[in-house]
């Protein structure tokens, strides 16, 4: 008895301390309306395991190993405060409060970590631990009973009345554990039964979590030995919501196990939710730094070299070099900011020769902080099937696009898929959402559902122009024939780029050659070069630059602007083509992801000079050329394989950064207001 009133007296001062006295009457003010009846209050209780133990590490060890106990303690001091503050008058008796413990962390050691990669333990004491994953299903909110209250049905026992009787939600229960017909009288052991008015619901939602390294077998690369398997999480009241599918997430919860016979599971009630992501601090490596300082006085050369020697396995260097810029920059520019902004560069791959460059692709998804390849037979946004832990309603789980949330899906060949599922991709790269319905009568719920879902992530896919569509308008001067693509889904992707129709009869060469002799003689190079670097270490050098933060120069402003507005009003007046407004976003993501892969964070107006490159070939590729004539490989007019030609190619971009000035003045008048002419 001494020593459960001393740790109600650690209870208390840990409660005055910590603020949570304070909190307890802000809890208890909205409880005075005499419109609010309930039998069972909920106060949530925010503790931090090191204060407490630096309080009574007694009561300590009781939270961290023995939560349902050190619960009881917290209900027992919450409702003498109450009592003796007079905070309100509608509590009578201490079962009619519920404290829930919110834990703040966990101590750092392996006993309190469950590791979703390793075998799930089915047994032991009900305790907290933290886990780490990412969500790959969820269901709708839905409800379930917080508190009940109960009379007995003989009207003589004091049973009868008041609130002897209440029954609340405990981790790992099912609903028929707080609600059902056959509860006794602990005073004369007659039936209860249950007073309705004064049952109180609350939100609950299931979530499948699974660890996060069971996503990188989705790049398409060789398939992992290892299996995943996933852990069902189940998330009440304040934490609804608190979870996205396709993000990662650390959780504190407690594992339960679930008798609902014949059957038993096994199941996380959720504590505490914290996004999280990996954060590894990658250091450029030194055959990176001595590139930048060789082309430390061109403001193009050093993306120039990376990209000419990136998939030296796959490509010969100098074959497909735009295309490798853009893989680069579509990695570097697709992230999440501080603001849990996602910024996304899509990318759409027009060739004739779809085989090496789904290759080139693939190789590149290794890049993204998340990569998915998507197979024509999955699902490629979300799925429905029926719940199995008995909560009435759908479970939806997660397609290649929510998978890759954060990252990059990569869809391959357009040419596979059926016409709906064209419409539908359109559909979401112009709203970046997709829309799940929830049949109702399917899945038990009283009436249809629709949930929307935001879609983070760049998409890269491929058009095969080899099958051919027939369209007219391919005839405008410059166009692409891109196969099987509308030209509407075409416009939906940020970025078009043609490779392989111009690359000739000695280009197929040199790729036959070069396959032929990485099929004999892996890793080897026919052109040897003076800068070869690993895939380790474009990795690290993508996720460094994924790191920094650009910064618009005033001058890169100008000219990304005044060549909007000269493109838009010049093919409005000679094709009748609207540029949209999401063009200037475009620019900007360009132009910022070169900056970034420059190892800057000041976006100059070079950058923005490449930026116009790419747009203006894209736009070309779509709806034909235009005022400004720009060559089809506008950013790599030369070959980079002798040691002039990194000299020959600044050259010409500064001519084209000439041509883009003089374009802008002609088209925008007022631009040399703001714009200097060089």
């Amino acid at each position: 008895m001494a020593d459960i009133l001393s740790l109600k007296e650690s209870v208390l001062i840990y409660l005055d301390r910590s603020g949570g006295l304070r909190q307890l009457a802000e809890d208890c003010r909205p409880l005075n309306d005499p419109r609010q009846t309930e039998a069972v209050y909920r106060f949530r209780v925010l503790v931090n395991p090191a204060d407490l133990l630096e309080v009574d590490a007694g009561l300590g060890d009781y939270v961290l190993h023995d939560p349902r106990r050190a619960t009881a303690l917290f209900q027992s001091v919450c409702f003498l405060a109450i009592k003796t503050l007079s905070l309100t008058d509608k509590i009578h008796t201490a079962s009619q409060v519920n404290v829930s413990l919110n834990l703040t962390h966990l101590p750092p050691f392996p006993e309190y970590t469950m590791d979703l990669s390793s075998f799930h333990r089915v047994h032991g004491p009900m305790r907290p631990v933290s886990m780490e994953g990412a969500v790959i299903a969820l269901t709708r909110v839905t409800k379930y009973t917080q508190g009940a209250r109960f009379l007995c049905t003989d009207d003589g026992c004091p049973g009868s009345t008041g609130f002897h009787h209440i029954r609340v939600h405990a981790p790992g229960a099912t609903e028929s554990a707080t609600v059902r017909n056959d509860f006794s009288c602990t005073i004369c052991s007659s039936q209860l039964k249950e007073d309705v008015k004064f049952r109180v619901l609350g939100d609950k939602q299931l979530v499948e979590l699974i660890h996060a390294d069971a996503l990188d077998g989705l790049r398409g690369h060789q398939q992992s030995p290892f299996r995943y398997q996933s852990v069902t999480l189940f998330v009440r009241d304040e934490l609804c919501h608190s979870m996205a599918i396709g993000r990662r997430y650390r959780v504190v919860g407690i594992p339960a196990l679930v008798h609902q016979w014949p059957s038993l599971t096994w199941s996380v009630e959720a504590n505490r939710v914290q996004p999280w992501e990996l954060q590894c601090r990658h250091e450029v490596p030194l055959r990176f730094l001595e590139l930048l300082g060789c082309q430390a006085s061109s403001p193009w050369g050093f993306p120039a070299v990376v990209a000419h020697c990136f998939g030296s396995g796959l490509s010969p260097p100098g074959l497909y070099n735009t295309l490798k810029l853009c893989l680069l920059l579509s990695s570097v520019q697709s992230r999440t900011d501080a603001h849990d902004t996602f910024h996304n560069l899509d990318l759409l791959v027009v060739t004739a020769d779809t085989l090496v460059l789904d290759r080139l692709m693939t190789y590149g998804l290794g890049l993204a902080c998340r990569g998915v390849r998507h197979q024509a037979s999955g699902e490629m946004f979300a799925c429905l099937s029926r719940d199995q832990h008995g909560a009435g309603t759908a479970n939806i789980h997660a397609g290649s696009a929510l998978l890759a949330s954060g990252g990059i899906c990569m869809l391959g060949d357009l040419g596979v898929y059926r016409k709906d599922k064209l419409d539908h991709i359109q559909s979401v790269l112009e709203s970046r959402s997709v829309s799940v319905f929830i049949p109702g009568k399917k899945y038990g719920e009283e009436a249809d559902q629709q949930l929307s879902f935001p879609v983070q992530c760049s998409f890269w896919g491929l058009a095969d122009s080899s099958q051919r569509s027939g369209r007219t308008d391919s005839a405008v001067l410059g166009t692409a024939e891109m196969g099987p693509v509308q030209a509407q889904l075409a416009e939906t992707f940020g970025l078009v780029i043609q490779c392989g129709d111009r690359v000739g009869e000695q280009g197929v060469l040199a790729q036959a050659v070069h396959t032929l002799q990485q099929a004999v003689q892996p890793g080897s190079q026919r052109h040897p070069s003076s800068w070869e670097f690993s895939h380790e270490d474009y990795q690290k050098l993508v996720a460094h630059c994924r790191g920094l933060q650009a910064e618009l120069s005033p001058e890169a402003k100008k000219l990304i602007h005044g060549y909007y507005m000269a493109s838009r009003r010049a093919r409005t007046q000679s094709q009748g083509v609207k540029i949209s407004l999401a063009s200037i976003k475009l620019l900007i993501s360009l132009a910022e992801a070169h900056c970034r892969l420059c190892l800057r964070t000041k976006v100059l107006e070079e950058d923005a000079v490449i930026a116009v490159l790419l747009c203006e070939n894209s736009v070309t590729l779509k709806h034909g050329a235009s005022a400004l004539v720009v060559p089809p490989d506008a950013v790599f007019p030369c070959d980079l394989g002798d040691a002039d030609g990194l000299q020959r190619r600044d050259a010409v971009l500064d001519e084209l950064h000439q041509s883009i000035l003089r374009f802008v003045y002609t088209f925008a008048p007022g631009a040399d207001a703001y714009i200097t002419e060089e």
